[in-house]
C-alpha cells in the first residue's frame, strides 16, 4: 500500500478531520508555488491556442510532456499579456516560496496587484491577522474576492469540477478557511453549510472535506446527515469512513448485531484504532508527517482527528471494549 504524505497542516482547533493527502512525492514545503503555477501556465497556453475540442488539447499536452525535453514544474510561462489577477497571483506564487515577513509583504503586494487576488487574503488571514475577528473578516474578503473572480459565469461551468479547474482553487482554499475558523468561533450550523457546498461544488473532495464535514455532524448529533453524508461516497474505505459507521449505528441501535458487524469490519480496517480509543496507548503530542493505509500512523491520525466523536457518544468507548474482549486473547482494559 503506497504511503501517503500529508500537507500543510490546518489548525487543529477546526472541526476534526483528515486534511487532504498527496501521494509521496519530491515537492517544496508549499506545492502551489510549483505545481498551480505550473497547471496555471498550462491552462493559459491552452486558452491562447484555442483548442476546437478537448481532444486537441489533450493531444497538445501529451505531445508537449511526452517530448521529454519538459517536466509540467518547468513548463515555460505563456506568451501574452497577462490580466491584474494573473499577475497578482503570480506573485502569490513568490510568496509561498518566501519565509517569514517577506511571505505577508508579497501578498499585500499582491493585493495591490488585484484586489481579486483570494489567496493573498488567505496568507494575510493565516499569518498576519491578531485575532480571530481580523482573521475571519480577511476570509470573508477572500470568499468574495474568490467570487468576483469567478463570477457567475465561472460559477455554472466550473459546477461539479471545483479543484479541477485551478482557477477554482484559491476560492475553494478560502472557503475552507473560513469554515474552519466560523467552526472555532461557534458558528458551527454556517461552518457545516460551507462544507457542504463545497462538497456539491467538488464531489471529488480532493481537499478531503468529507471528513471534517463527517466529523462535524457526528459533533453536532446530526445522525440523518451523517447517514446521508456516507451514502453519498459508499466507495470510501477510509479507516474514518469505516468507524464513522460503526459508531452511527451503535448510537442508533445500541448493542445489535449490525453495529457489532460494522465495528468488526472497521477494525479489521485498522486494528491499531481500539488500543488508542481504550486508552492503552496514547497518541503522540505531533502529527505524522506520512501515514500509510492500515498502519498504526493512520490509527493516530484518526484518533487525532476522531477521538472527540466517540468520547461523546455515550457508552461507546465501553461498547467497543465489550467486544474487543470477545475476541480471542484479547481483554482490553479501558485506563482509568
Amino acid at each position: 500500500m503506497a504511503e501517503r504524505k500529508r500537507r500543510r497542516p490546518v489548525q487543529r482547533t477546526q472541526a476534526p478531520g483528515p486534511i487532504l493527502m498527496l501521494p509521496n512525492a519530491e515537492l517544496p514545503a508549499d506545492p502551489r508555488a510549483t505545481l498551480e503555477r505550473a497547471l496555471a501556465d498550462v491552462s493559459r497556453m491552452f486558452r491562447e491556442q484555442n483548442f476546437q475540442s478537448a481532444d486537441e488539447a489533450n493531444a497538445a499536452l501529451e505531445q508537449l510532456l511526452g517530448s521529454g525535453q519538459l517536466s509540467i514544474s518547468k513548463l515555460p510561462s505563456p506568451e501574452g499579456e497577462r490580466t491584474p489577477l494573473e499577475q497578482a497571483q503570480e506573485v502569490m506564487y513568490q510568496a509561498w516560496e518566501a519565509d517569514g515577513r517577506q511571505r505577508i509583504q508579497l501578498a499585500r503586494k499582491a493585493l495591490a496587484v488585484s484586489a481579486d487576488c483570494a489567496d493573498a487574503y488567505v496568507l494575510l488571514a493565516e499569518e498576519s491577522a491578531k485575532s480571530p475577528q481580523e482573521a475571519r473578516t480577511l476570509y470573508e474578503q477572500a470568499v468574495a474576492a474568490g467570487e468576483r473572480a469567478l463570477g457567475p459565469k465561472g460559477f455554472e461551468e466550473f459546477d461539479g469540477m471545483f479543484w479541477g479547474v485551478v482557477e477554482t482553487r484559491p476560492y475553494m482554499r478560502a472557503r475552507e478557511g473560513l469554515a474552519a475558523l466560523l467552526w472555532l468561533l461557534g458558528d458551527r450550523p454556517q461552518a457545516m453549510r460551507h462544507y457542504a457546498e463545497m462538497l456539491k461544488l467538488n464531489p471529488n473532495d480532493n481537499q478531503g472535506i468529507r471528513y471534517v464535514l463527517l466529523n462535524s455532524l457526528l459533533i453536532a448529533g446530526s445522525n440523518d446527515d451523517v447517514e446521508a453524508l456516507l451514502e453519498e461516497y459508499p466507495d470510501d474505505f477510509s479507516v474514518a469512513w469505516h468507524y464513522a459507521r460503526a459508531l452511527l449505528a451503535y448510537r442508533r441501535e445500541g448493542v445489535s448485531a449490525g453495529a457489532n458487524r460494522l465495528l468488526k469490519q472497521a477494525i479489521q480496517t485498522n486494528h491499531f484504532v481500539p488500543d488508542y480509543l481504550l486508552g492503552l496507548k496514547l497518541p503522540p503530542e505531533t502529527e505524522p508527517e506520512f501515514f500509510t493505509p492500515g498502519d498504526e500512523s493512520e490509527a493516530v491520525q484518526y484518533i487525532l482527528d476522531s477521538i472527540v466523536v466517540w468520547l461523546m457518544s455515550p457508552d461507546a468507548v465501553a461498547w467497543l471494549a465489550e467486544q474487543i474482549a470477545k475476541q480471542p486473547g484479547k481483554r482490553p482494559k479501558l485506563k482509568r
